[in-house]
């Protein structure tokens, strides 16, 4: 976390927060999320939402919804402190916080369960009930005791077929008070016919493809597809309650946070430009705080609209989707040239999965046989694979400062570039994870890396001397 990211406030807040919660991924609880911000927004209330776990797709929708700057919090990745800081400031100025789970409740160490704990949030469990009855009761029933002490709000059926099955849903509860409505299975366009529902849209409203949500930015419709879910959710008991309600119910007492340390200027008059459109779009807003904080100059820049780099002395080309815009991204050969000439005056260049993918010579598309050329900055070649290559946390050790994050890719690859180190699973014994290749100026990975955990392994990606000489930062050698 950097100083700069996130306020200091003095002593303990109070606001009503919930966490939202669901017994495994698919069953709603981004619409759900979105819907109750958006619900919430349109009534003039603050509402700030975060993200628990690694995740660049949701908070797209988050934002739209709540019309403020969504932030991930995970007891494992940002830290203990970084999610107290940043909870702690949200309260602050919000009437409203609401956190979204990763997979299920459970799922992960560590878990939501275990960040609602560590905080107190009451958790609200979205329950896709389109082919059950009684069973949602035991379901329900067993999330709120599976764990003794865990905070509860209730439960929210999902994809409910009729007024008569909903009926059923409440009817299975062993504790009335638990029943906080229900969404139907198609919601209402605002035309009165059925909203669209192309495929893989396990969520309703929001599509998805091989790495998650479609990005909100990516949809004409995409406030109109949250405001006809929020038009729903105010049918249910959840989207009656008044804000008086919610403070009587769900409010948490969030702790002033331990004062943090200071980043280091170590980027101070250097320019980092951000690479930023449709094709790489994985991008943190706490990532950009700590360039910032470093001293940085952020300057953004688009690989394929535009004919050349920015002015800069680094750059960043972040994660995205270069496989769906190969064919622009080899074709703007101004831009491959301003890169190639950036590397040769041997300026940084951090590029991390999808950054990454576009640096190599070619890709071979998902159907197996379409091959198309890169940029050629990287030796070596990518392929993209309709199973998922790698999920999970990861940490990297860069010069003794541990560096920690995550990986999410749908390719493998093939190059003849060195291996400078590789990363590993929090999990003792697990082997390698994703190799760190350095070629050149350039550093490159799989690894999707949070870079508050370790501002000065970030400085001295970006090309800062020295960066890595002082004893390791508040993450350390990671364990």
């Amino acid at each position: 976390m950097t100083a700069s990211a996130v306020p200091a406030v003095g002593g303990t807040v109070r606001c009503p927060a919930i966490a939202i919660a669901a017994p495994s991924s698919g069953q709603g609880k981004t619409t759900v999320t979105a819907a109750l911000a958006r619900l919430h927004a349109r009534q003039g209330r603050r509402v700030r939402v975060f993200k628990c776990g690694p995740d660049f797709l949701d908070p797209c929708w988050h934002e739209l919804a709540s019309g403020a700057p969504v932030h991930a919090i995970d007891l494992w990745m940002t830290g203990e402190a970084d999610a107290a800081a940043r909870l702690h400031a949200a309260a602050s100025e919000a009437d409203l916080v609401l956190v979204e789970g990763v997979m299920g409740l459970f799922d992960g160490t560590p878990s939501l369960a275990d960040l609602a704990q560590r905080f107190g949030l009451p958790v609200l469990a979205v329950v896709d009930a389109s082919a059950m009855a009684g069973t949602f009761g035991a379901l329900a029933w067993g999330l709120r005791h599976y764990r003794p002490g865990l905070p509860w709000a209730g439960v929210l059926a999902n994809r409910v077929g009729s007024e008569r099955h909903a009926g059923m849903l409440q009817g299975s509860l062993a504790d009335a008070q638990d029943w906080l409505g229900a969404l139907p299975r198609v919601v209402p366009a605002q035309d009165g016919g059925a909203a669209p529902q192309p495929a893989r849209q396990r969520a309703g409203l929001l599509p998805e493809r091989h790495l998650g949500l479609v990005a909100a930015h990516e949809l004409a419709d995409g406030l109109a597809r949250i405001d006809r879910a929020a038009d729903a959710l105010a049918q249910t008991p959840l989207g009656r309650l008044s804000i008086d309600d919610w403070r009587q119910r769900f409010s948490v007492d969030f702790d002033a946070p331990a004062p943090q340390a200071a980043v280091p200027p170590l980027l101070a008059g250097r320019t980092v430009a951000v690479a930023d459109d449709a094709a790489f779009c994985f991008i943190y807003r706490a990532n950009l705080d700590t360039l910032q904080a470093l001293g940085a100059r952020v300057v953004r820049f688009s690989p394929l609209a535009d004919a050349q780099l920015p002015d800069c002395d680094a750059v960043w080309l972040p994660g995205g989707y270069p496989e769906l815009h190969a064919g622009r991204l080899a074709a703007n050969t101004g831009m491959q040239a301003s890169l190639r000439a950036h590397v040769a005056a041997g300026r940084a260049v951090w590029a991390e999965c999808g950054g990454m993918m576009a640096l190599f010579e070619s890709i071979t598309l998902a159907d197996g046989a379409t091959r198309q050329p890169l940029w050629g900055l990287l030796p070596g070649h990518v392929a993209m694979q309709r199973r998922l290559a790698a999920l999970g946390p990861q940490q990297l050790d860069f010069g003794g400062h541990v560096l920690r994050g995550h990986t999410f890719h749908y390719s493998t690859c093939d190059s003849r570039a060195d291996v400078r180190a590789h990363t590993t699973r929090p999990e003792a014994g697990s082997g390698p994870g994703e190799a760190l290749y350095r070629h050149g100026s350039i550093h490159a990975s799989y690894f999707h890396a949070w870079f508050p955990s370790s501002p000065r392994a970030v400085a001295a990606l970006f090309g800062a001397e020295g960066a890595l000489q002082a004893e390791p930062g508040a993450h350390g050698a990671a364990a």
